[in-house]
């Protein structure tokens, strides 16, 4: 349920930090009277006030510390691509695409020396201002030096050491035809330190919570420049869930129909919410992992306007380009999430029983391909979708239960201890069913987590029904097959011997659904698949939280019917619930598939993460 934004009454003041005075006066004045920089200007400060998930409110604050009065006073600045203002007050705000200008009110335009004003707005998107002016000046009222242009702005900041409570921030230099002076250090839109180098060590900070970090330099004359981009981090650890894994699949055939990229991630605020990326998927094929889309993978060049960073992908020899540019980009700017390159899934798994023929020869090929020079950087480890192991998928296999353990040991000795080594498991926990096919417990002693299926467990592909929460988390009077939820998986995989802390429970992005359906509750008869923008059967949450609401909940998921149709899909209700659970059974965190399932401003990963602090 959406909230009320806040009302509009409150208001802030912010400290002057300079005076007005030679801003008013003619040049000629202005030049008579520097020594050598002209007096600093007033000042306009940013606060996000509130935040209720689908908008935010604004606030900016404008001071004049000078002794002589303004008249008229605008703001200027610059959102990124998704982030926008859709409402304001006690200024005249207009908007040209990502710019954005405030003028003042006939009423509150002059300000006397000393004076505040403020103006708010009610928002969308996740975005901070960047490129702040105030009657076209610096908004943090620097000096202006006629004749001396103010500096560049500075590298996006980078963080290393982070730890519970601390960071190193280093960027690249700022370029003055005077010379730089210092930079000042900002943690949203508080400067928290002016120094001298290009690195900052931040301290006293919470576990497991997401900073926004940016940088302007000073130039010799005491000239401000414009801010560099921005990076949001997240500290380690955090009481009660503040460090369990929460990872999505980004699909590469994603960035065609569907159109969504990497991009999508940092506008819709879900980079700075989750700690993992699987990238899917590679092949694999005669024996040996493969490139699954060179062209989406490496090769496709990206516009500044689609870039991660605002810059386009050359032709240069040699250049990265696609999707893995794109992730190494987001890395720079959200250096807390790790990137998995996952291997086979459902329509790739076929290759497997050849490759684990020769377990050590199969995890070289793969431990070439993923630190292959061009790209070694972007990727963290390896993760393993094998759909399913001595069971049957899309194909059968018969190569034995401990093939999957001799895959996972090969590769871990390969890939070593600083990479992650992952899999995809079933959550079949059916007597006799795929759980019980394969020496998931032998394995574990080599991986890093197993992410469990936890989803698909009922669907359309049965056309006629019975209805059923293709994602329950608990079983239920009336289910249709014993063994097919969360529950039961997680706990067959922990008596065989699998520690939980290495059990990542599945959250499926999308709902399954049929039509032909009478009954509201489930269990009802259908005749096929209900209708899905992709696949009959299959629709995404943010289509279906609209087109199909939620009517009731089953098992932990929700449930709908809309007119004939019938749909179960997870929500942020019940993902909360699955959540408690992570929390409570001591798992290692939750995953989902995939991120284009989401709404533009992430709703379900947005509770993943809330749920998991």
């Amino acid at each position: 349920m959406t909230t009320a934004p806040p009302s509009r009454s409150t208001r802030f003041r912010r400290r002057a930090t300079a005076g007005l005075a030679a801003l008013l006066l003619p040049l000629a004045a202005l030049v008579g009277l520097a020594t050598p920089a002209e007096a600093a200007g007033p000042t306009a400060t940013y606060t996000r006030t509130s935040d209720w998930g689908t908008g935010f409110e604004g606030r900016w604050t404008v001071t004049n510390a000078g002794t002589t009065s303004v008249s008229s006073w605008t703001v200027e600045w610059d959102f990124p691509s998704g982030t926008a203002v859709t409402s304001g007050w006690d200024a005249d705000i207009t908007g040209s695409g990502t710019h954005w200008t405030a003028k003042n009110k006939s009423w509150n335009g002059t300000l006397a020396p000393g004076a505040s004003v403020s103006f708010g707005f009610n928002g969308t998107g996740p975005g901070a201002p960047t490129g702040c002016k105030l009657n076209g000046v610096s908004c943090d009222g620097g000096p202006v030096v006629p004749g001396d242009n103010p500096p560049s702005a500075p590298g996006t900041p980078t963080a290393n050491g982070i730890t519970n409570t601390a960071l190193t921030l280093n960027w690249t230099a700022a370029t003055d035809d005077k010379g730089i002076k210092n930079y000042d250090v900002f943690r949203g839109s508080t400067k928290i330190a002016t120094v001298t180098g290009t690195s900052y060590a931040d301290s006293g900070l919470t576990a497991g919570t997401a900073y926004t970090y940016s940088v302007k330099a000073r130039d010799t004359a005491d000239q401000v420049g414009a801010t560099s981009g921005s990076l949001t981090v997240s500290t380690t650890g955090g009481g009660g869930g503040g460090n369990k894994v929460k990872l999505g699949y980004f699909t590469n055939w994603g960035t065609y129909d569907r159109n969504y990229h990497v991009k999508n991630l940092v506008t819709s605020g879900t980079a700075a919410k989750i700690t993992h990326i699987n990238y899917a998927f590679g092949n694999v094929q005669n024996g040996q992992c493969t490139i699954g889309d060179a062209e989406a993978d490496h090769n496709r060049a990206y516009t500044a306007a689609q870039s991660v960073d605002g810059v386009a992908d050359t032709w240069d020899a040699g250049a990265l380009r696609g999707n893995f540019n794109q992730l190494r980009k987001l890395k720079q700017q959200f250096p807390h999430i790790k990137v998995l390159w996952s291997f086979g899934g459902w329509t790739w798994s076929g290759g497997f029983p050849q490759a684990v023929a020769n377990p050590t020869a199969f995890a070289n090929s793969c431990y070439n391909l993923v630190e292959d020079p061009r790209w070694a950087d972007v990727f963290d480890g390896i993760d393993l979708d094998w759909e399913y192991p001595n069971s049957c998928g899309l194909s059968c296999d018969t190569s034995g239960p401990a093939a999957f353990k001799n895959m996972m040991q090969a590769m871990r000795a390969k890939f070593g201890a600083n990479n992650l080594v992952t899999a995809a498991i079933t959550a079949d926990a059916s007597s006799g069913g795929k759980i019980d096919a394969t020496d998931y417990a032998g394995a574990a002693q080599y991986i890093d987590w197993y992410n469990v299926m936890t989803y698909d467990f009922f669907g359309a592909f049965n056309a006629d029904g019975p209805t059923a929460p293709h994602s329950a988390l608990t079983t239920y009077s009336g289910i249709p097959q014993q063994g097919f939820t969360s529950d039961e998986a997680i706990t067959k995989l922990k008596s065989k011997g699998v520690p939980a802390t290495k059990l990542n429970l599945g959250i499926g992005f999308y709902g399954r659904g049929w039509t032909g359906v009478t009954q509201a509750a489930p269990g009802g008869s259908a005749t096929g698949p209900a209708p899905g923008t992709y696949e009959p059967g299959i629709e995404d949450y943010k289509v279906l939280k609209t087109s199909c609401p939620s009517t009731g909940t089953i098992a932990g998921t929700a449930y709908a019917k809309c007119g004939s149709n019938w749909w179960s899909y997870d929500t942020p209700s019940t993902i909360a619930g699955k959540m408690t659970y992570v929390k409570n059974q001591g798992l290692g965190g939750a995953f989902f598939w995939e991120f284009s399932g989401d709404t533009t401003n992430g709703e379900l990963a947005t509770a993943i993460s809330t749920g998991l602090q």
